[in-house]
């Protein structure tokens, strides 16, 4: 069995460097060039690291962890992927690990692994991603990663171990965080392979909250690529893998959006209806062991907002981590004074804010546009925060924290929902800050 899965993974990694080759030579060669990095930082299982850093890119350039394929290299990948190209055309920087234990898998099935901080390859990772901030300019509020087969199965592990890391994700052909565990000296878990590892949203959900215990921040959106036929690691695990992360985001299981990007191809979206849903899942009919597929990389960089030459003001959601649900203006109202409350999240523009590069936080647009405030310009515990005109004034503006937290900046008090409800209708108010998830709310 071993040989076989050898067989199989040659193939594979013989394949992507092949279409590397092709996509190279249908590419203009740029300045920029892959360079590798050595000594940057804690790095328990020796891992390589090597980086793509465009010539036009912002100040602050996002940060893209692009995790290769069993079998592979991050030269290998890089060369057999688009990201490199597209982060030419939209200035984000690339990190290309390397693996270098037997077979060039990543440790995605270790104890030390599957827990923040544990050691093993993630140690390794967030490494790299502390270099690029510190010595290459990176945007540490804009950083995701992605990866195909291997790679996919480090994506779940990174953002389960890592969730105040990593702003989202995409898997390709992956499985659940903590799916591969195996006990030492194995490193191949044949029933998760075969997607014969099934458990409920709860079980898998509470196997990656597990990774980072007492963690109660924001946590990464996701985008999970699988095909139907996949014969390395099976379909079901895609199944899996959508249980876990809805679970993880307070979701139902039930789509919120389902289309057809393409033909033979079934994409479905949970907690949001638009590119910015918390959970995206994409099925590709009588698709194989072989993503990702040319233009799928340009859709994960579209799903992390990076498609743009210049980040875009942060729009989408404002989703209540407590309550699962999302910041609403009741009624879709537009009339000054209408206190926001939480709903379930149906994408409407009445729940769709804008953080604007002057703190505040907008709802609507034109003439309609109104900012979320601080009533009567009043700080006390349970201020209702409700909408009004755009005035500037320091009880519209926003402090938005690492926490996941939003501070009124006049009042220095956190965004709460009033008596820690989680029940649609619950209002918003100001609330003396204290951690509670009822204060923690997730942007995307």
């Amino acid at each position: 069995m071993a040989t076989s899965r050898r067989a199989v993974l040659s193939c594979l990694a013989a394949f992507v460097l092949l279409l590397g080759a092709l996509v190279h030579q249908a590419t203009p060669a740029a300045a920029a060039s892959l360079v590798e990095v050595t000594n940057f930082g804690a790095n328990p299982s020796n891992l390589r690291m090597h980086i793509y850093v465009p010539d036009r890119r912002p100040a602050k350039p996002a940060i893209l962890m692009a995790v290769h394929y069993c079998g592979g290299s991050g030269p290998a990948f890089y060369g057999g992927s688009e990201f490199a190209r597209l982060a030419d055309q939209y200035g984000f920087i690339v990190i290309y690990p390397s693996a270098t234990r037997s077979g060039n898998c990543f440790d995605v099935y270790s104890s030390q692994a599957l827990r923040r901080d544990g050691g093993s390859d993630p140690v390794g990772i967030k490494s790299m991603v502390d270099w690029v901030v510190a010595n290459r300019s990176g945007d540490r509020d804009r950083v995701f990663v992605t990866g195909a087969s291997s790679g996919a199965m480090m994506t779940n592990v990174l953002l389960a171990d890592y969730p105040d890391v990593f702003k989202a994700g995409a898997a390709f052909s992956g499985v659940p965080d903590t799916c591969f565990a195996t006990t030492p000296p194995n490193t191949w878990n044949g029933a998760c392979a075969g997607g014969n590892v099934i458990k409920t949203a709860q079980q898998w959900g509470d196997l990656a909250r597990g990774a980072y215990p007492g963690y109660t921040g924001p946590r990464p959106r996701v985008q999970l690529w699988h095909g139907t036929t996949d014969d390395t690691l099976r379909y079901p695990n895609f199944g899996e893998e959508i249980k876990q992360w809805t679970n993880v985001h307070g979701l139902s299981q039930t789509p919120t959006y389902t289309d057809s990007p393409q033909a033979n191809w079934a994409r479905t979206r949970y907690g949001g209806t638009g590119t910015t849903a918390p959970v995206e899942g994409i099925s590709l009919q009588g698709v194989g062991h072989s993503l990702p597929m040319p233009g799928m990389a340009a859709m994960a960089i579209a799903f992390f907002g990076l498609n743009s030459d210049t980040p875009p003001p942060p729009t989408g959601s404002v989703r209540a981590v407590g309550a699962g649900r999302c910041l609403d203006v009741n009624g879709a109202s537009t009339t000054p004074g209408t206190q926001l409350q939480i709903w379930d999240c149906n994408g409407g523009s009445n729940q769709t804010w804008n953080r604007t590069s002057t703190g505040q936080l907008t709802v609507y647009s034109g003439g309609n546009l109104r900012c979320a405030t601080a009533l009567n310009n009043q700080t006390a515990n349970g201020t209702p925060v409700v909408i009004e005109q755009c005035t500037g004034g320091t009880n519209q503006q926003w402090q938005f924290n690492t926490n996941g937290s939003i501070t009124g900046v006049q009042s220095g008090s956190c965004l709460d929902v009033s008596g820690a409800g989680t029940a649609n209708g619950a209002k918003v108010q100001l609330w003396t800050c204290h951690g509670g998830t009822n204060q923690q709310w997730s942007l995307s």
